[in-house]
């Protein structure tokens, strides 16, 4: 048998220490200080001391300070396994925090008590993001279980507070530390396909807008007197919703939707009673712009727009960034895209395309830092759900796909 052989030979039996670690980490719930949570810390020390006992012992902690867990400490984690070259090393990145249950009466068992049956896990974080841990983990252990050296030295990285920002995780680490090299192939599996063939390498910019019209408050009866901030912001959400086919009109195949998407969605209330012309208007906007465009074109663009309906309508219209996100793309060529679509043919029988997404991704971070690195993995995306569940035989398909990475 070849090594790769043996490697996935072993994964097939592997089922029960799978589910082990499943069971380890969903039982020690990790959430960030914003979601009323103590962070990352016990689950980070479980699962270094179960790497430990396993044979996985070259770990190192890079911790980011954070006054608001009782620890002081959000905990990141980098597990090397030395390879025959220390150059092309191969990382895996999966992030330890998880989000709240939400509502149990929804949960058909304890979501912090792994279940398995029909070839599933479920519970919180079995998926999002512990099934793309669970398979680099084991991964590595098919390799060192049978005194296997992988090709290149493998880097597992497992992250604290992605779920809300990353500030703690990959964002500390890219400011903090200097582990990365250029040319690293680094592979992020916290999204993808039911079928595996979907590999993320590009993110639309995205800006969330906070939109404030003010006008003159007057009774119905007599809107001449007032200034409505609600029709002016009315019509001002419909010219930002034109931008799409009036001024950001390109169109990019990696994407689906294939083009920039503009929308208005939440609205404040303004007046509580029908016979008021309200003097106050809030509404937000969501922007999620083809890479080609930067933010600060957009915002220029609506500002012009601001200034337009400020004239026709007799309002003041002023706006606030929420949030704003700009990322680099991975080129659809770069070797971690085809060395990850040769391992996935190789496993599962697909063709593995190169995608782009609306959402955004702890990977963009990375590709902001110039490096190349996909987001990827097998799943059916029941993250954030009650009855979050993972398919075991995704769990083991995708640990051959990195072992398949790793021996290459």
């Amino acid at each position: 048998m070849t090594n790769k052989e043996k490697s996935f030979a072993w994964l097939d039996k592997a089922e029960a220490g799978i589910v082990e670690l499943e069971s380890l980490l969903t039982a020690i719930p990790a959430f960030a200080p914003e979601s009323g949570g103590d962070g990352e810390l016990r689950k980070a020390e479980a699962l270094e001391a179960w790497l430990a006992k396993r044979g996985i012992t070259k770990i190192e902690r890079y911790d980011s300070t954070d006054e608001r867990v009782p620890s002081r400490k959000r905990p990141n984690i980098v597990a090397t396994i030395p390879g025959a070259t220390d150059s092309g090393r191969v990382w895996v990145m999966t992030h330890l925090d998880v989000v709240p249950e939400g509502d149990r009466s929804m949960w058909k068992s304890d979501p912090f008590k792994v279940e398995h049956r029909d070839g599933r896990v479920y519970g919180r974080g079995v998926e999002d993001n512990q099934q793309g841990l669970v398979s680099s983990v084991f991964a590595v252990l098919s390799l060192l279980d049978q005194g296997i050296v992988p090709a290149h030295t493998v880097k597992l990285l497992f992250v604290a507070d992605e779920e809300v920002g990353s500030v703690h995780g990959i964002q500390h680490l890219l400011k903090a530390a200097d582990l990365f090299r250029k040319d690293d192939l680094i592979l992020v599996p916290d999204g993808g396909s039911a079928d595996g063939s979907e590999i993320e390498v590009a993110e639309k910019n995205i800006c969330w807008m906070k939109v404030m019209t003010k006008g003159k408050q007057t009774h119905a009866s007599m809107p001449d007197q007032g200034a409505n901030a609600f029709l002016a912001a009315s019509d001002l959400a419909l010219r930002i919703h034109a931008l799409e086919k009036e001024v950001f009109t390109a169109r990019d195949p990696l994407f689906h939707p294939d083009r920039s998407t503009i929308h208005p969605t939440k609205k404040e209330a303004n007046v509580p009673n029908v016979n008021t012309i309200p003097g106050d208007d809030v509404f937000y906007v969501d922007f999620r712009v083809l890479p080609r465009y930067s933010i600060a074109e957009v915002v220029a663009e609506t500002e012009k727009r601001m200034r337009a309906v400020e004239k026709d309508w007799g309002v003041t219209v002023c706006y606030e960034i929420l949030q704003t996100n700009e990322s680099k793309a991975t080129a659809p060529d770069a070797p971690v895209v085809k060395a990850l679509s040769k391992a996935i043919r190789e496993v599962y029988g697909v063709e593995g395309k190169a995608i782009g997404i609306g959402g955004g991704s702890v990977a963009a971070y990375l590709r902001n830092a110039g490096l190349d690195a996909v987001v990827w993995a097998r799943m059916e995306e029941t993250a954030h759900q009650p009855n979050e569940s993972a398919l075991v035989s995704n769990i083991i398909g995708d640990a051959k796909v990195f072992a398949s990475l790793m021996l290459e």
